[in-house]
């Protein structure tokens, strides 16, 4: 699940880039990307505390610039352990400080902080964002238990994008939470829209009202109290209000909150985290993955226009061969190879010689003044070329077509129309090649129906010797013509009268129904082989993938099958057990 997530939040941030700020998406796709750093970061947290069962208890100092977040760390502390300055955004990495342990015993956490490195506190540098550190700290505090207690910096300063990642990292580790604001800026929307958005994370929280003025407490501890309420289903927490003190006098905790922490510790319940987890994503799942969905939609579309296309190709392919009268030869091939088989034996020899030797100069003839051309093309070569080519053209007008009809998806239409026409030459030599591939492999189809015909024809020995006397002499009548037509045809002038003699014999002889049948099945088997070696196998397979292979900044190009064990991943909880 965590590469899932990772792998999504890094196509949102890769889309993003493209779009213009005046998108409507834009700002969508930015909440996104947060709620996905927030899922993120809850999933690390969880494979930690399944790696490190006595992982130390974590308290996350957050709020607002300029709330005091430091000295709150200092106070709870008892030391002068993070750096204090009057200066906004001071701080700007997450700085733990480990309390009644060490940094040793945190086992697991630059596991947890991923591509962040650990460094030393004097080491970290204004610039540098994607670090944090872990520190002893040198004081003795009653407020605290044992515990890593984290200085976060803020979250609503125009930097904070910047360093944004690493502030959700922390509060995610949290095991409470405590949110410290000031008078100033406890009615601010950016500490709301955070409180809104880890509230999924259900930590124990604390709310430190800082810097407030003696007197002032009642009035702004009710409106943050609505605040909370209208913005989070879970009561409102502990909250602790700080008086102003003039620096460098550090705040005094009060009395009556002294075991507040000791409480806060005994509701953290870590064994609930799958399920957190799971309600966690479940939340926005949808939301993540509709733009993912929306491209999937696209490419059924997509696949039903492919397969449209191919239905029409093949019907005109039946209209266009199969059943016209003229361009459909097939079975004559079929009877050609009749021919060779009635060859009487001692006169075949012969017949073959004298063929050769007749057509010859005409066909030298026809090789002189055509070049490398054909001087009978194949009727159906010609007619599943021109198939081919008309084909990938009604896809590219249908493509334009969607880009005008679907104007959410038409970058989508327009890129996959965009690869259309740098793939075409490419799909049309493939497809062509393929054609003459499938013409070639089919004449053993053609040879077996006239196997079919001559094991037929053995039963009927009448038959069988009336065909071979006609094949004789009306052989050499076609060798006549050849001669008297000066070579113009040869191929057809030799072989028509023979084939009309035959076919008429065999249409009236008593296997004439039978021949019928061989007809009919090798017609079915030659549309079926078609429609799977050539639109199917062929043009099918790598028109669908077409869309898949655009490599778009726009595109976030996750499949069906990633986003579907990703759903099953979320359905299960650790173990196989299904979360109710």
């Amino acid at each position: 699940m965590l590469e899932f997530i990772q792998l999504l939040k890094q196509r949102y941030q890769t889309v993003l880039q493209q779009l213009d700020k005046k998108n409507p998406q834009y700002l969508d796709f930015q909440q996104r990307i947060e709620q996905l750093l927030h899922g993120e970061a809850f999933i690390r947290k969880g494979e930690l505390l399944d790696g490190n069962p006595g992982f130390p208890l974590q308290v996350a100092v957050i709020g607002p610039t300029q709330a005091g977040k430091s000295s709150v760390v200092n106070l709870l502390l008892n030391a002068n352990a993070a750096g204090v300055s009057p200066l906004a955004g001071y701080t700007v990495q997450a700085q733990g400080f480990c309390h009644g342990l060490t940094p040793d015993d945190c086992d697991g956490m630059q596991h947890y902080f991923g591509r962040f490195q650990r460094l030393q506190q004097t080491e970290l540098r204004p610039g540098r964002y994607d670090c944090y550190s872990l520190s002893p700290s040198a004081g003795a505090s009653v407020l605290l238990p044992a515990c890593v207690c984290w200085d976060t910096p803020d979250f609503d300063s125009i930097d904070a994008a910047d360093y944004r990642e690493g502030v959700i990292r922390t509060i995610a580790l949290a095991d409470i939470v405590v949110l410290v604001v000031s008078k100033e800026k406890y009615a601010d929307q950016s500490v709301w829209e955070m409180m809104k958005a880890i509230e999924a994370f259900q930590q124990p929280t604390l709310i430190c009202v800082n810097k407030l003025n003696e007197g002032s407490e009642s009035v702004i501890l009710d409106s943050l109290g609505q605040k909370w309420l209208q913005t989070r289903h879970d009561p409102l927490p502990t909250v602790v209000p700080l008086l102003f003190q003039k620096a460098p006098a550090v705040p005094s905790w009060p009395q009556l909150a002294a075991h507040v922490f000791a409480d806060l510790a005994k509701k953290v319940t870590r064994h609930k985290h799958a399920a957190r987890q799971q309600q966690l994503l479940s939340r926005y799942w949808l939301d993540w993955l509709q733009p993912v969905f929306a491209e999937h939609h696209a490419q059924h579309h997509w696949q039903t226009l492919v397969d449209q296309a191919l239905a029409q190709a093949v019907k005109e392919y039946q209209r266009d061969y199969l059943n016209h009268p003229h361009h459909y030869e097939t079975f004559q091939n079929a009877l050609l190879n009749l021919l060779t088989l009635l060859e009487i034996p001692g006169i075949a020899k012969a017949l073959g010689k004298t063929r050769r030797a007749m057509t010859w100069p005409f066909r030298k003839l026809f090789a002189l003044g055509s070049g490398n051309a054909a001087i009978n093309p194949n009727q159906e070569l010609g007619v599943l070329n021109q198939l081919g080519e008309h084909l990938l053209i009604q896809i590219a007008d249908r493509l334009l077509e969607k880009t005008e009809t679907e104007p959410a998806d038409s970058r989508w239409w327009k890129e996959t129309a965009m690869a259309l026409r740098q793939k075409r030459g490419d799909l049309l030599q493939i497809y062509r090649q393929a054609v003459t591939d499938y013409h070639s492999d089919f004449q053993q189809d053609v040879e077996a129906s006239a196997q079919r015909l001559y094991v037929k024809l053995q039963e009927q020995p009448v038959i069988l010797n009336s065909l071979r006397a006609t094949r004789v002499t009306t052989d050499a009548g076609a060798l006549l013509l050849a001669i008297q037509a000066g070579g113009i045809g040869i191929h057809d002038l030799v072989i028509t009268p023979l084939m009309l003699t035959i076919t008429s014999l065999l249409a009236e002889s008593a296997i004439g129904s039978y021949m019928h049948k061989v007809e009919a099945e090798l017609k079915q088997h030659q549309l079926n082989t078609v429609k799977t070696a050539l639109f199917e196998a062929c043009l099918k397979q790598r028109l669908y993938l077409l869309p898949q292979g655009v490599l778009s900044p726009t595109r976030f190009n996750i499949s069906e099958q990633q986003c579907h064990a990703a759903e099953l991943a979320l359905k299960e909880k650790k173990h196989g057990l299904r979360l109710l």
